[in-house]
C-alpha cells in the first residue's frame, strides 16, 4: 500500500480505488444481468419475484447514482490509507505479524460487524427525515434490478462506507482481508437486488441455512419499506422483530414456482 501511495500519490490513488470499486460493480452486477436478465431472462421468468422487470429509465437511474456512491467510496479508501501513513488505524501490511489464524479471523468479524452496522445505520435511514432526503433515492426502486446495488444519495453512500474506516480503528486488518470482504459484500448485495429467486424452496425450513437472507427478502423490503432491514444474515431481524410476517410465506411461493409449459409441449 505504501509502495502504491510513493509511486501515484493520493489523487493517483484515489483512482486506483475508483477504479476497483467500478470494475467490481461492472463485473458483479453486470454479468449478473447479462446472463440473468437478458440471456436467460424467459428461461427463469417464473423466478422473478414481482412478475415483472422495471423500465429501463430506472435501471440507467440506478447506474448514475451508483457511479456517485463510487465517488464516495473511493474519498473513504483515501481517508483509510491517509490514517494508515498516519499511524492512526491499525491496518498492516505483512500477514507474519498476526498469522493465517487471525487473518481469517478478521474477514468473519468484519463481516459480522457490517451485518450489524447496516441493520443500524438502515433503521436510521429509515426515520422520516433520513428516508424522505436521502434513503428514497435507494428506494425508488421498488422493483430492483442488479444495477441498484449501490445506488445512494451521496450522504446515504457516506454512511455506508463508513464501516471498514470505523472497524480498521478497532480491529488489525490486512488489505487483502478488506478486499475479500468487498467482494463478499459486492456478490451478496448483488443478490439482493437481483429480483429472481434461485435459492431453494426449503432453505428457510433447515435450520443450517434459514439464518442466511434471500433474494426474496431484500426484495420485499424495496416493495413494502416497513421490515427486512437487515443484509447478510437475518439475525437482527429476528431479534428486533422486522421480518416481514408473511416472509417465509413468499419465499416458499416463489422459490417453488416451476416453469410454464410452452404451447405443444408435451
Amino acid at each position: 500500500m505504501g509502495e502504491l501511495l510513493s509511486k501515484f500519490g493520493y489523487s493517483g490513488f484515489f483512482g486506483i480505488i475508483w477504479g476497483f470499486f467500478l470494475i467490481r460493480y461492472l463485473v458483479f452486477s453486470g454479468i449478473t444481468f447479462l446472463i440473468v436478465w437478458v440471456f436467460w431472462g424467459k428461461k427463469f421468468s417464473h423466478k422473478l419475484i414481482q412478475g415483472k422487470k422495471p423500465e429501463m429509465e430506472r435501471i440507467l437511474y440506478e447506474i448514475r447514482y451508483s457511479m456517485l456512491t463510487f465517488f464516495i467510496f473511493g474519498l473513504s479508501g483515501i481517508f483509510v490509507v491517509w490514517a494508515k501513513v498516519n499511524g492512526f488505524n491499525q491496518i498492516y501490511d505483512d500477514v507474519s505479524d498476526y498469522g493465517i489464524v487471525y487473518l481469517i479471523f478478521s474477514v468473519i468479524a468484519l463481516v459480522l460487524l457490517h451485518d450489524a452496522y447496516f441493520y443500524w445505520t438502515h433503521r436510521m435511514m429509515h426515520r422520516k427525515l433520513f428516508f424522505k432526503h436521502f434513503h428514497l433515492v435507494h428506494h425508488k426502486s421498488t422493483n430492483p434490478s442488479p444495477w441498484a446495488a449501490f445506488s445512494f444519495h451521496p450522504l446515504e453512500a457516506f454512511v455506508e462506507s463508513g464501516i471498514v474506516p470505523l472497524a480498521s480503528f478497532v480491529i488489525p486488518l490486512h488489505p487483502g482481508v478488506m478486499i475479500v470482504f468487498f467482494v463478499y459484500m459486492t456478490s451478496l448485495n448483488v443478490l439482493g437486488h437481483l429480483s429472481y429467486e434461485f435459492f431453494p424452496s426449503w432453505f428457510l425450513r433447515s435450520r443450517f441455512t434459514n439464518w442466511h437472507n434471500t433474494t426474496t427478502h431484500h426484495n420485499m423490503h424495496h416493495k413494502y419499506f416497513n421490515c427486512n432491514y437487515s443484509l447478510y444474515f437475518n439475525f437482527w431481524d429476528r431479534i428486533m422483530g422486522t421480518n416481514h410476517e408473511k416472509y417465509k410465506e413468499r419465499f416458499e411461493e416463489v422459490a417453488s414456482r416451476v416453469p410454464e409449459k410452452m404451447e405443444g409441449e408435451l
